[in-house]
């Protein structure tokens, strides 16, 4: 079952990439930095997909990116049956630990997977303890982080994240799974004390 998930998520990630290539959502640009960890900005204006609504599948809230301008935003793109995305996520929650309760940081996990429906990720993110937002990513959404920032996007063992500082600037971090402490390191600086 879930080869044949990833055979299918393969599928739609490579249409949606080879759509992206006809629908300009703005600049494409390589994450850069990997090789030394390094955030990198990847955009230095709010591109237009901070404006689309997405639903918190645990709450039921709706929300945007804008409507945390001023605080720092880390977004990784997931899906339910990945196992890579959920080591992450456990890294998120021990980052959350790290830092404590602060008002200033927010995290966001968005299902990419467009076979994933609400309820299910929903079950996911309340059986395993992830207090944050949590959203089945709109096309539009899914379109504009593959378009703007890579396909890898789209690729959730790929463990792509993102973050959006206190301005609006968007820099992208390496693939891969990302430590806690690492976590905390890059987003030291954006954070203050």
């Amino acid at each position: 079952m879930h080869g044949r998930r990833s055979i299918r998520t393969s599928l739609v990630a490579a249409t949606l990439s080879a759509s992206l290539s006809l629908v300009a959502c703005g600049t494409a640009t390589e994450p850069t930095g990997a090789a030394t960890g390094a955030a990198a900005p990847a955009q230095s204006q709010a591109p237009e997909w901070f404006g689309l609504t997405m639903t918190d599948v645990r709450t039921g809230q709706h929300f945007t990116i804008q409507d945390f301008h001023g605080k720092v935003v880390l977004l990784e793109t997931m899906a339910v049956w990945c196992p890579t995305c959920r080591a992450q996520q456990d890294e998120v929650k021990r980052l959350h630990d790290l830092v404590g309760d602060r008002s200033d940081l927010v995290s966001i996990s968005v299902d990419v997977d467009m076979g994933e429906d609400a309820a299910t990720l929903k079950d996911y993110a309340t059986t395993l303890g992830y207090g944050w937002h949590v959203a089945v990513a709109p096309l539009l959404v899914a379109r504009a982080l593959g378009n703007l920032y890579s396909a890898e996007y789209l690729d959730p063992p790929a463990s792509p994240m993102l973050f959006v500082d206190r301005s609006g600037a968007v820099y992208t971090l390496p693939y891969g799974l990302k430590k806690a402490e690492a976590l905390q390191e890059t987003l030291a600086p954006y954070l203050g004390s």
